[in-house]
């Protein structure tokens, strides 16, 4: 990057307060935020950064931490799913916002809220939505996406509630799996009934587990904060039974937030406050930088790394030592942390800050 950081752009504004980031399908963006006395969900042109439409989700989410909601849309086959702080979830037309289905899954599955708001990006697969209430309903639920039906509920032992992840896909030998990251543990839910599978918790924390698991192979690789540190699972699929196993766990891996990125044989993120690269097969970092926590998005061979202060920096994906390549500041920052992820789609980079969307052109730099 030039010293003054990549092309700004565009600023684009009236996104409402919030730490959703964004999702973008074609020459649409969508994010999500709180304005105009309601959660609201909110698509923007990717050319200008104008409101194009917006559609009312449900009432304002409130917390001492930063109002607003906290996951971020999924777009679908022209659908827009999107799950706001309080447990209201919404499916509406991508061009329109038309809404098409509505539901509240903590008040449907007896949930209640966590410590700082439901903050799931919902995950669409095929013709199911699923999400986690964590109620005592549902653990995790799938849901029809093109009606909103319930198409099986998951009730796991210990009934759980919802963390601050969001779950993802594991295909195991001949098992579709969702891997979920509760509030007291990673699981393993089967795809197409809702079947509690497996569970472990040496990657768990009683105050809040964040960072979306990362799925590599037969492997899930889980970390928290609060001391807590990371876990390395194995998933056996032998004779029709699935058994996981704890490779190893360790603390050189605490994500508080901003989430980890896997590539050839190693883990970048934040542990705690410092960006560190650790070997998969071993656990044991292979550098650290102090004085780095956020998030971090990862193309082209390099990270981007966007601090929860502000400053971004663009650093080449090499385990063998941190190499900074451009750093910069973004303009008219909020008084709020730089908690939104980084998202690069198209050559250009975008950031979430509040109310503000700012688009850079990684092309030109």
């Amino acid at each position: 990057w030039p010293q003054e950081g990549p092309s700004l752009l565009w600023i684009g504004s009236g996104l409402g307060e919030g730490y959703s980031a964004v999702s973008i399908v074609g020459d649409v963006i969508y994010t999500m935020g709180n304005r105009d006395g309601g959660e609201f969900i909110v698509a923007l042109n990717r050319n200008t950064g104008k409101v194009v439409w917006k559609v009312r989700n449900g009432n304002e989410y409130h917390d001492g931490t930063g109002n607003g909601p906290r996951g971020t849309p999924t777009v679908v086959d022209g659908r827009v799913y999107a799950l706001g702080g309080n447990g209201d979830l919404t499916c509406c037309g991508a061009d329109s916002g038309d809404v098409l289905w509505h539901r509240n899954i903590l008040s449907d599955f007896q949930g209640s809220n966590i410590t700082w708001g439901i903050s799931e990006s919902v995950l669409v697969d095929g013709d199911k939505v699923i999400c986690t209430p964590g109620g005592n309903k549902a653990t995790v639920v799938a849901l029809n996406a093109i009606s909103g039906n319930e198409e099986w509920v998951s009730r796991v032992p210990e009934s759980p509630q919802a963390s601050y992840a969001s779950p993802v896909i594991s295909q195991i030998g001949n098992t579709k799996q969702y891997v979920v990251f509760t509030s007291k543990g990673v699981v393993g839910i089967q795809a197409d009934n809702g079947k509690p599978l497996w569970g472990q918790n040496k990657s768990s924390n009683g105050t809040a587990n964040c960072a979306t698991p990362l799925v590599i192979k037969s492997h899930i690789y889980s970390s928290s904060d609060y001391g807590t540190g990371a876990e390395l699972i194995q998933i056996n699929n032998r004779r029709r039974k699935i058994n996981s196993r704890i490779v190893y766990h360790n603390k050189n891996m605490k994500n508080h937030h901003g989430g980890m990125v896997y590539i050839d044989g190693h883990i970048y993120g934040s542990s705690s406050d410092i960006l560190t690269c650790v070997n998969l097969k071993s656990g044991k970092p292979t550098w650290r930088q102090r004085s780095m926590k956020g998030a971090v998005v990862y193309a082209d061979g390099k990270i981007v790394f966007r601090h929860q202060e502000g400053p971004v920096v663009l650093l080449e994906a090499s385990p063998e030592a941190f190499k900074q390549l451009g750093r910069f500041d973004q303009p008219e920052r909020s008084s709020r942390p730089a908690w939104a992820h980084p998202v690069i789609a198209g050559e250009r980079l975008y950031l979430r800050d509040q109310d503000k969307l700012l688009a850079y052109d990684l092309q030109g730099s």
